[in-house]
């Protein structure tokens, strides 16, 4: 007689849990809900990092349409076009992120970021100035050297970069933006300094290497100096002390300075080519 009641009360047990738990479809929907927020993730990641710049602003523009008030959509987007080098379409975008009440002062740096390559330095100013002085990033004084230079006001910039070299494991390009500063000052030796430390910094960085052949050639020094370059770096480097030289009034060393670079380059050199035949046109006509 005890039997039956033991699976009776075992059988309440499952009739209760059943009960309880969701059907069979609810369990699917739910499954395929979480699967979604994690592809949608996924996706996003991958649109900001390894996807074609182009294809990363339809996705994103397309979940705006279903998401409008979704911060990360908006970033994504406002990324997307910066990635791609599309500054105009970038700065509302990145205007959108910062008027959202859950951005943060790395949205109002970015955003100023994307002004500057816009050229419209004076709203960057305003951004920047709006950003608490206890965020202290990279970027943000990168960008603050970049205002105080087109202001000129040579303590602050130098102030700034000094901050942002500390800041940064990878100083070259900020060490070739203070070097450069210098240079426009007239400071050479320091601006020389700065893009010698620059290329120390990154071997490869082709920027620097120019601008400290043009800050030799100013000082009518026509000599490569002994940095890393390959055989199409030294062809270009010897064209722009070509073209210092001529500037500098000193037309033969130019030209003998371009003829190198069209021996050294391994092809055709077309602008090297083209500013000594210019050259020797007004020879002529003179």
């Amino acid at each position: 007689m005890r039997r039956p009641i033991v699976l009776s009360a075992t059988m309440a047990g499952i009739l209760i849990v059943a009960g309880c738990a969701p059907g069979p479809d609810e369990t699917v929907d739910r499954a395929f809900q979480d699967v979604n927020v994690i592809d949608e993730t996924d996706l996003s990641d991958i649109m900001l990092t390894v996807a074609d710049p182009d294809e990363a602003v339809n996705y994103f523009k397309r979940t705006i349409k279903s998401n409008p008030d979704r911060l990360d959509v908006r970033r994504g987007l406002a990324v997307s076009y910066t990635r791609g080098q599309r500054y105009t379409e970038a700065v509302p975008a990145w205007k959108k992120v910062v008027e959202h009440p859950g951005s943060n002062p790395g949205d109002s740096v970015q955003y100023a970021d994307n002004l500057i390559r816009s050229g419209d330095w004076a709203t960057a100013e305003t951004v920047l100035d709006t950003i608490p002085p206890t965020f202290e990033t990279f970027d943000r004084y990168r960008l603050e050297a970049m205002v105080a230079d087109s202001n000129k006001e040579w303590k602050k910039a130098d102030s700034f970069y000094e901050i942002a070299v500390g800041l940064t494991t990878k100083p070259a390009n900020v060490m070739n933006n203070w070097g450069y500063s210098k240079l426009s000052r007239g400071d050479i030796k320091e601006a020389e300094r700065l893009f010698g430390e620059a290329i120390r910094e990154d071997p490869t960085l082709f920027t620097a290497k120019n601008n400290l052949v043009l800050a030799r050639g100013t000082q009518r020094d026509y000599t490569l100096p002994v940095i890393p370059m390959d055989q199409i770096e030294r062809a270009q480097l010897l064209h722009t002390l070509g073209l210092a030289a001529i500037k500098q009034g000193d037309v033969s060393q130019g030209k003998a300075l371009l003829k190198d670079s069209i021996d050294t380059h391994p092809q055709y050199f077309e602008p090297a080519v083209r500013a000594l035949e210019a050259l020797e046109q007004t020879t002529t006509t003179g």
